[in-house]
């Protein structure tokens, strides 16, 4: 596992070089027709490993007043920052999602997951962070790739199956949905899961 300065160069690099095939350029369908149903504009939302942040703007402009967002490189935050001058920055978080000391009632997932290569216990330790951020009853819901992993673990993005993603986060969350998405851009129809996951009440 890289540490957290080897990991910062790493994605401000990818920014630099405009290696960012990850980004819309926009917010995506689904998570924007998910923000819309929305109705409590006071909810707490975090957005991990948020990047340009294009959600987060959506919701700023619409008016949810408690949006977080966090990554690792401070690059794209800033230029989130300028893009969107009258966000808090407060909200705005350059640190280490996995040291993240905070609570929200939602957490907003695109391509995060996919980020971090399943070795080292990675994919639980997300499901774990995740449960551990979110308030009793707090939901996370977003974009998951449906793509095989290829064993090569220098290519990006790591996805994983259905009934893998839906082993993975029994451990920690009710699904409440987890299906092909129906509204994706084109270049990824049929590689997107849309779901929403309920934080479990773990027993000690």
């Amino acid at each position: 596992m890289k540490d957290n300065n080897e990991l910062e160069q790493y994605w401000s690099q990818r920014y630099i070089d405009q290696s960012t095939g990850w980004d819309l350029g926009a917010i995506s369908e689904p998570l924007r027709h998910y923000i819309d149903q929305l109705e409590d504009k006071q909810v707490r939302i975090l957005l991990p490993g948020a990047g340009n942040a294009y959600e987060a703007e959506y919701l700023h402009n619409a008016g949810f007043v408690n949006t977080y967002i966090l990554d690792i490189s401070e690059h794209p935050l800033r230029s989130f920052k300028e893009r969107v001058p009258d966000f808090p920055s407060a909200h705005i978080v350059h640190g280490d999602f996995f040291e993240l000391k905070d609570n929200f009632d939602l957490i907003l997932e695109q391509t995060f997951f996919c980020s971090f290569p399943p070795v080292d216990n990675n994919r639980e330790r997300y499901i774990t962070k995740m449960h551990e951020l979110l308030n009793p009853k707090g939901k996370l819901a977003g974009l998951w790739f449906n793509l095989p992993f290829t064993g090569d673990l220098t290519k990006r993005p790591f996805g994983c199956s259905k009934d893998e993603y839906l082993r993975l986060f029994s451990s920690h969350f009710n699904t409440k949905a987890f299906e092909e998405a129906t509204n994706s851009v084109q270049d990824r129809e049929g590689i997107e899961f849309f779901g929403i996951f309920e934080r479990k009440r773990i027993l000690e």
